[in-house]
Formats: structure tokens, sequence, C-alpha cells
């Protein structure tokens, strides 16, 4: 059976797509050129396979316009009240997801009595970034000696992620959509978003990104929960002049929580070249080399003139790695576990297993598809004995 698609609907949902090449779709759809010149017509298998492959609802397909699609919760990665530019599907697919499991999360701590998060909101714009931070390290019980002494960044940014979750925020860290490892998240889209709300305050994280510029992504996103205040982010360290005041306000936070300026002057030496002063202090603190580089011209280490000419090549370098590394590997259980993160995790198999949630249901909020997965997470977060 032939179903009359709109072509302009076609062509608006392979362009807002713009993970699969042209190519590639082409190959799947041979006919999709006359479907959208409108000189043939897709059957009603050929338009829902289309749909899944472009991550579209069919429904779509049949509208007269295509539809608005703003992100859901603030976007901050703007340039002079500007966006950046549409969101693609994965990162609105990621955002529906965790305010899903935001919304399960809120329910769960309500009837189990636990206590609304405090910090949530306890700051604003006014405050001065070093007291912010001192109130954000306080009450996580940020130990900067304990982090230095990690040995890797996967090690110092588990630490971190564990002060978050212990402290009751919902840390997700994933660089894929659910468990669909062809939908690749795009750290030059985002770096990660907060979802603020007193009783389930969640981050997530880009896992694509670098480990040490997720480091800097968790503590950008928890001063945008201090602020009280739900966030798309594309943080990266830099001064940001220019960006919109929350923006510059969070990424000042987070330098401050992550390199102390009075423990960062203490560990320069006199006359050290950028080169070796970057690398050596990025491991010392554990965070990108971009937030060096961007502590050493808080310090006065570095002029501005140098400042702009090492940033952007930084940059790329640290992009071009993040793109060798390539995509999720290691452990898949506990890989499937960071992207829940273990606190939300536990609440989740607990309520299942008394009966309070669906299975079905708690399969999808985890992103698994079999028994086995969600009994190995149940023991890896001692739900389940």
């Amino acid at each position: 059976m032939r179903v009359a698609a709109s072509p302009d609907l076609l062509r608006w949902a392979r362009e807002r797509d713009g993970v699969m090449a042209a190519d590639e779709l082409a190959g799947r759809f041979p006919k999709l050129a006359d479907w959208e010149a409108g000189t043939a017509q897709p059957t009603l298998n050929q338009i829902e396979a289309f749909a899944r492959a472009v991550h579209v609802p069919v429904g779509y397909l049949f509208l007269r316009t295509p539809p608005e699609e703003p992100v859901p919760i603030p976007d901050f990665r703007t340039f002079e009240g500007r966006a950046v530019h549409r969101p693609s599907p994965n990162l609105l697919d990621m955002i529906y997801a965790c305010q899903e499991r935001q919304s399960w999360y809120g329910e769960f701590s309500l009837a189990s009595r636990i206590p609304e998060a405090e910090f949530v909101g306890a700051t604003s714009l006014d405050q001065p970034p070093d007291d912010v931070a001192s109130d954000m390290a306080a009450r996580l019980g940020f130990d900067l000696a304990a982090r230095a002494t990690c040995r890797t960044w996967e090690e110092a940014l588990r630490l971190f992620i564990g002060q978050a979750e212990k402290l009751g925020v919902l840390v997700m860290v994933s660089g894929i959509v659910l468990s669909n490892t062809h939908r690749a998240l795009d750290p030059r889209e985002f770096r990660g978003f907060a979802l603020a709300d007193r009783r389930a305050p969640l981050v997530f994280i880009n896992g694509a990104d670098t480990k040490s510029g997720q480091m800097f992504t968790l503590a950008h996103e928890l001063a945008h929960l201090w602020l009280g205040v739900s966030a798309l982010s594309d943080a990266s360290g830099a001064p940001l002049n220019g960006y919109r005041r929350e923006e510059v306000w969070c990424n000042a936070v987070a330098a401050e929580l992550l390199v102390p300026l009075a423990a960062f002057r203490a560990a320069l030496r006199p006359d050290e070249p950028l080169d070796e002063a970057m690398p050596r202090l990025a491991r010392q603190f554990k965070v990108s080399t971009l937030v060096v580089l961007r502590r050493l011209r808080d310090a006065g280490a570095v002029v501005k003139g140098a400042f702009d000419e090492a940033w952007p090549r930084e940059r790329e370098r640290l992009r071009a790695l993040a793109e060798a590394a390539g995509s999720e590997g290691g452990n898949f259980y506990r890989t499937t576990l960071s992207r829940v993160g273990k606190r939300f995790a536990r609440a989740l198999v607990e309520s299942t297993l008394e009966g309070q949630t669906l299975y079905r249901d708690a399969f999808r909020m985890l992103g698994v598809a079999k028994t086995e997965t969600f009994n190995v997470i149940g023991r890896e977060v001692g739900a389940i004995p």
C-alpha cells in the first residue's frame, strides 16, 4: 500500500537527522530522491523504516509543515543571545530520556521520604564565584589532595561523580543515546546539561568527550544546580567573554572548584615553558589542559596574546584525541551502569523488585533488554544480594 508522505517533510527529516551519510541513506532507500521529488510514493513499510532510520516519529512525515522542536530546557549554548543551531534528534532524545528518569526518581524520592537537596537554588549570580566554589567543595566533601593521588583520569572522574551522587545528584554519563551504539552523541554539539529539581537534581555528561573534559562539565553543571536553573551547555573552561552571564559565571565557579587559584599559584614553576607546564598541571589537578590554560591566564602567568593563540590550537588537539579514542568500551555492565548512574539504578532496581515499578518501564529507563543485565546491574549497586 502506497502512502502520500509529504516530500517536504521527507527532505526535512533527512536533513534534520544529519547523522547518516546521504549515500548510505540512499543505499537503504533507493527511491528516496523520487519520494522527495514527489514522482513516487513509498509503501507503508518503507516509510516506517525510513522514519526509524532518521529517528523521527512517522506521523511527522504526514504534516503540512515541519514541527517546531525547541530544546525543552534553557539553551545556554548561545552567543549574544543567538542559538547555536538546531538541536539534533540525538540530543533531544537524550534530554527527553533524562527528563523521564528525573520524573520517576522525583516521585520515588517523595514516596521514600528522601530529604530534598537544599543546595539546589542555594545561590545566585550575584554571589562571587569563589565563595560559591568554596560552598560546593564543603558540601561535596571535595578533597583536592585525594583527587591528585588518583592514578588515572577515569579514577579521578569516578571519585568526583561519587562525591556528587553521595550529595544527592543523579549523575549520568553516556556517549550514545540510551544503549544504541549507532547513535553517538557529538561533544561539539553539547558537553552536558543540568536538570534542576530539589527532589531529583540531575546532571548528564556527554561521555564522548575526554575524561578531563567531563570533569569540567560535571563541575559546570553542578554550578547550574546551585543556581537552581536547568541548562544545556557546551562548557569548555574558556572565560567566554561575550557569552551569557550564566555561562561565564558557571565556568568561573567550575574553574575555582577544580583548580583553586591559591593552590594553582603554589604549583607554578618560574620560567617553565607553556608546553611543559600545561600537561604537568593537568595531571596534577586532573583537569583538561584547556582549564589549566584558563587558570594560567587567571593567575597572570600567560598574557592575553599568548592565550588567544594557544587556546584554539589546544582545543583542536584535544578534539582530535577525543575522536581518535573512538566509542565507549570497557566493561559492558559498568558502562551500562554509568549511563544512568548508581544512585538512580539502585532506586529503580529496588522499586522494581518491590513491585512498585514495572519491569518494562525499568528496562526502558535503564536502556537494557535482558533480565540478566538488569540483575547484574542490581548486584553492582547492592540492590540484589
